[in-house]
């Protein structure tokens, strides 16, 4: 495995993870304001570079609701925002950071399918240069991947485009029937 042409055997542990932007399932906020949550992994952060990282992570909306804003506060844990806001902040904070590589896991669980949507759209666009891989359960947040794995008790079981899966991978399929209807696979 290479990162930016470098073996990742060659690189110290903290090398490689300031190339990584992780943002997991359970979100983690800490105390202080949204700024400084997005700001958490790269302090250098300027004011336009975590406005921008809360506007592809789809959190500007709720963000300009509030009086304060980007100094609004948040409690330890992130009590005062929903689970869905958790996420977006979260992947903000992946955002400022500007890694090579995202590793986002299930982060968009908590997300309405149509803020789903526009994030995916949104990181499509900024995230053009990085690697991307997404862990998911949503088909629909995956379909659109260049390469998919289909994962079974830790195994793999099948790997394509979300068609190539459709027509060859039986684990695939069921998900996908699962989550939609036929006539929405046909078309997929």
């Amino acid at each position: 495995v290479l990162v930016n042409g470098v073996n990742v055997k060659e690189l110290a542990q903290k090398e490689l993870r300031s190339h990584i932007g992780y943002v997991p399932q359970k979100s983690v906020l800490m105390s202080g304001t949204i700024a400084s949550n997005i700001k958490y992994g790269n302090e250098a952060a300027s004011e336009a570079e975590v406005e921008q990282a809360a506007r592809v992570a789809q959190a500007l909306g709720f963000i300009s609701e509030k009086p304060e804003g980007f100094n609004a506060e948040i409690a330890q844990g992130g009590t005062n925002v929903s689970g869905g806001q958790k996420q977006r902040l979260s992947i903000a904070r992946a955002l400022a950071v500007k890694p090579d590589i995202f590793i986002l896991d299930d982060c968009f669980s908590a997300l309405d399918f149509r803020t789903d949507a526009a994030l995916r759209k949104a990181l499509k666009d900024h995230t053009g240069d990085s690697t991307v891989i997404i862990v998911a359960q949503r088909v629909s947040t995956i379909m659109n991947a260049n390469r998919i794995f289909v994962l079974n008790d830790g195994e793999i079981v099948g790997q394509g485009t979300h068609q190539e899966l459709l027509d060859s991978c039986p684990e695939y399929y069921e998900i996908a029937a699962s989550q939609f209807s036929k006539e929405e696979l046909r078309h997929a």
